[in-house]
């Protein structure tokens, strides 16, 4: 793995009851390894897992908006309030990669607008508000990311239906095995949640903790809901 370990910098934090340190995972955090080509972050909305990943993008010299370290463009409560309290640890550091944030793609697919007309030849040649919501994302990872690369991902399921996710998961293996990239991606797909021996690691509960695949809520909850559609419907929606 280019990226092997975040370290939280205890000793530069004054006040653990100032955001982001009062969000549970985030607080108790010490260090993470990462061992795999592919992490997973999973947990509710506000558990964390978006901020530690916005506050990697940002000790990587990534705009912390969505994009590379060439892409300079802003929108609105784009900066890490956590950045400054991370260390990361390489071997060997790489400065290639991506932050791909499903919220403020559009900002990045206007911002590839402004650019020059060669701005599309990354991307396979076509404007991304040119196609789909979900043909752009694929765009994106088919033309965009290549080689020895860190790639951070946060909820690109947003615009892929299930086919597409499905899609998705054999680029990230051709671009594991064919390129030598490493992937952390937030998510709340069980269909991504389900590549063969990634690390999923859960932000609920208080604190970061390694999980199974069947031990995720995502998958647990699917699974009931498909094996007994009918009582779980009535059960939410009867009174």
């Amino acid at each position: 793995m280019f990226l092997n370990r975040i370290s939280l910098l205890k000793e530069e934090i004054d006040d653990y009851g100032q955001y982001p340190f009062t969000v549970p995972s985030i607080g108790t955090m010490d260090q993470l390894d990462l061992s795999n080509p592919i992490t997973f972050f999973v947990g509710e909305n506000g558990s964390g897992k978006s901020t530690l990943l916005e506050a990697i993008a940002d000790k990587c010299g990534f705009n912390t908006a969505g994009g590379g370290r060439n892409n300079t463009y802003e929108v609105h409560a784009a900066e890490s309030a956590l950045g400054d309290y991370i260390r990361l640890s390489w071997m060997p550091k790489v400065t290639n990669g991506f932050f791909m944030r499903a919220e403020s793609f559009y900002n990045f697919a206007t911002h590839l607008e402004e650019i020059d007309g060669d701005g599309f030849q990354s991307y396979g040649g076509r404007s991304l508000h040119e196609q789909s919501h979900g043909e752009s994302f694929l765009s994106l990872f088919l033309n965009r990311f290549n080689g020895r690369a860190l790639y951070l991902l946060d909820e690109p399921e947003a615009a892929l239906s299930p086919q597409r996710q499905l899609t998705f998961l054999r680029i990230l293996k051709d671009l594991i095995d064919e390129e030598n990239c490493q992937f952390i991606i937030a998510t709340h797909s069980p269909i991504l949640l389900g590549y063969p021996d990634a690390k999923i690691l859960s932000f609920d509960g208080g604190s970061i903790e390694e999980i199974d695949y069947e031990m995720t809520d995502h998958y647990r909850i699917t699974k009931y809901f498909l094996d007994h559609r009918e009582k779980f419907l009535k059960e939410i929606l009867e009174d």
